[in-house]
């Protein structure tokens, strides 16, 4: 049955998925190879999370094991480790060799380490040693997701000898725009384009050409840092080395694209307070969806425990027990201070998260939100007297008070948002688990001290 291409990539799982359980049910191995061969791999594989796992083995037997790789490594992490689960180890070794080195260490690093240690010596030895040093960095860091499938030249050939030598590299690699000059000790001695390679002309010496100011990042790290420096410097690829300026890896541009969506994910997550999940909502069980949410829900009802806590200890306070129109206005104070506290801190570790700031530029963020902060409690603490004096006919007194806690409140959660991202940061801590619903339930405990304080204070006189 052949395969019908249609125009939009969005419309492909909806069309094809019936017409792919057709062929499966007639077994039509025409038709399932020119499925595999025709479609873009990214689509074949988002086809296939269609079928159960034994059906998309049978699709994928249609392919050579290079097309079988090519689209096994468009596949989520969670459906890979679906896959492997059903797969004999003669079949899943041959692909485990044929993946790329960073793919590879990835889903090996989220199966089961006893099926690891059974798979390895059916891999040929040396992909088995890249696997285990692979394995050995800290998750998150430049030597976790980076490749060691390079290209790289000695400095002391000519330009038509270099082109040779790529033509029996490029078929291993998973690029060649840049080229790597390494020295006997696999030391980082330069770099070159394949662009600059073609130009040139054939009897240049790779020495005479090579730049040697080669920016690059050390294996251990974090990985958020080696997507900024490849923005930065909007590089296609970034070299990793060890303590001695050894060559061990790159980072490639792909790479850098899953490490910022993966950390922007977590940081919409710590915000939400909700715990960062390793795959997509829908691939993630509901009891672990629960677990994560529940352990920050729990904590933000003991703080909400807090502030009840607080509020019943002005109930017997002799000077407010005819004030009764204190409680009117506690949900605006703790809603003031909370929106707040809630906007400085987004803005705050948004900031954090794409500019490696300096100190300096952090107190200077810090002053800037608390002008800001200032002229957002004047405006809101206007509003609160206005609506307090003609509104609800408090007073100039009363109206005051509202005003005043309100102006307070303010800048207390304005200055918190911003401050606590920013002590998170210092350190060593992720800003975002300062989230948005934990500022909002520190600045409800001490909203309502300031609230009371102040009539207290003015009342009492």
């Amino acid at each position: 049955m052949p395969v019908q291409l249609v125009g939009s990539a969005t419309m492909y799982n909806p069309l094809l998925l019936p017409e792919l359980r057709e062929m499966l049910a007639e077994d039509d191995a025409q038709g399932l190879d020119e499925f595999c061969r025709v479609l873009h791999a990214a689509v074949t594989a988002e086809v296939l999370e269609g079928l159960d796992p034994n059906d998309v083995w049978r699709v994928l037997s249609h392919c050579d094991l290079r097309r079988q790789v090519e689209i096994f490594e468009f596949m989520s992490l969670a459906q890979q480790v679906d896959l492997v689960e059903v797969v004999d180890h003669e079949r899943l070794s041959r692909l485990l060799e044929e993946m790329s080195s960073d793919d590879r260490a990835d889903l090996l690093s989220r199966m089961d380490k006893e099926r690891v240690e059974d798979l390895l010596p059916l891999i040929a030895q040396v992909e088995r040693a890249d696997i285990r040093k692979l394995l050995s960095y800290p998750e998150d860091s430049a030597g976790a997701i980076m490749t060691t499938e390079y290209a790289s030249l000695p400095e002391d050939i000519t330009v038509s000898d270099a082109l040779d030598q790529l033509r029996l590299q490029a078929p291993h690699r998973e690029t060649i725009y840049y080229v790597f000059i390494l020295d006997e000790g696999r030391r980082l001695r330069g770099i070159i384009s394949l662009q600059e390679l073609i130009l040139a002309r054939p009897t240049s010496l790779l020495s005479e050409m090579m730049k040697r100011d080669v920016i690059s990042v050390r294996v251990d790290d974090d990985q958020e840092f080696v997507a900024q420096e490849l923005a930065r410097f909007d590089f296609i690829a970034i070299p990793v080395v060890d303590s001695q300026n050894r060559l061990v890896g790159i980072v490639t541009h792909d790479d850098v694209l899953d490490v910022v969506q993966e950390e922007a994910n977590e940081d919409v997550y710590r915000m939400g307070a909700v715990q960062p999940m390793k795959d997509s909502y829908l691939e993630t069980p509901v009891r672990t969806i629960a677990w994560k949410r529940g352990i920050w829900l729990l904590f933000l009802s003991i703080v909400a425990l807090v502030t009840a806590e607080v509020l019943k200890q002005y109930d017997d306070v002799p000077q407010l027990e005819l004030e009764t129109w204190i409680v009117w206005f506690i949900p605006l104070v703790l809603a003031s201070g909370g929106n707040a506290g809630s906007q400085s801190a987004t803005l705050i570790i948004r900031a954090l998260a794409t500019d490696d700031l300096t100190q300096q530029e952090n107190l200077w963020l810090a002053r800037r939100e608390l002008l800001v902060g200032f002229l957002l409690s004047l405006s809101v603490a206007l509003l609160g007297f206005v609506a307090g004096y003609t509104w609800y006919d408090l007073g100039p007194r009363r109206a005051g008070i509202l005003a005043l806690t309100v102006f307070l409140v303010v800048i207390m959660g304005t200055v918190s948002g911003a401050v606590l991202p920013l002590a998170f940061k210092r350190l060593g801590m992720d800003p975002a688990l300062m989230s948005n619903p934990l500022i909002a339930a520190l600045v409800d405990v001490f909203g309502v001290i300031i609230y009371y304080t102040v009539a207290l204070a003015i009342l009492g006189v």
